[in-house]
């Protein structure tokens, strides 16, 4: 479920139509991993963004995203299955946006499932800018079970 902050200068649906962009932001994400598409997953990002993977390496540009994600993405995701759900947005300017995402991977063999689920919890922000959003900062974290 999806829960947003509203400015009140934008429409509900308008409201929608980004929040719909932004799911599509995180399926675009879920897409260029799972198929090994680093230029797809770099066209996600604005020239200037940053992005922290969920291993800690900061990258501090679109060109320092390229290179990191040409050189790791491909054959990175063999034998996984990473799936990325939006959970919650937040609308800091009509034209800004906090997206918080559950993002879950399984090993897998031969297609099935195993048990082992890794989960993270990206928060990634998006700007619109001339009609389109475009990632400008995330941070990947891995979400350790400290036994609640």
């Amino acid at each position: 479920m999806i829960v947003f902050m509203s400015t009140p200068e934008i429409d509900t649906q308008t409201r929608a139509a980004d929040i719909e962009a932004l799911e599509q932001i995180a399926a675009t994400i879920e897409h260029s991993q799972m198929n090994e598409l680093a230029e797809e997953f770099i066209g996600l990002f604005r020239h200037d963004a940053i992005w922290t993977t969920g291993g800690g390496r900061n990258l501090l540009s679109r060109d320092a995203i390229a290179a990191f994600s040409r050189k790791v993405l491909p054959g990175a995701m063999q034998g996984a299955k990473t799936t990325l759900e939006v959970v919650h947005v937040v609308f800091i300017r009509p034209d800004v946006a906090a997206v918080k995402v559950r993002q879950r991977r399984w090993s897998t063999i031969d297609g099935e499932l195993l048990e082992d689920e890794l989960e993270s919890t990206p928060l990634l922000i998006a700007v619109k800018e001339e009609g389109r959003w475009q990632l400008v900062a995330g941070q990947n974290t891995a979400v350790i079970d400290v036994g609640e």
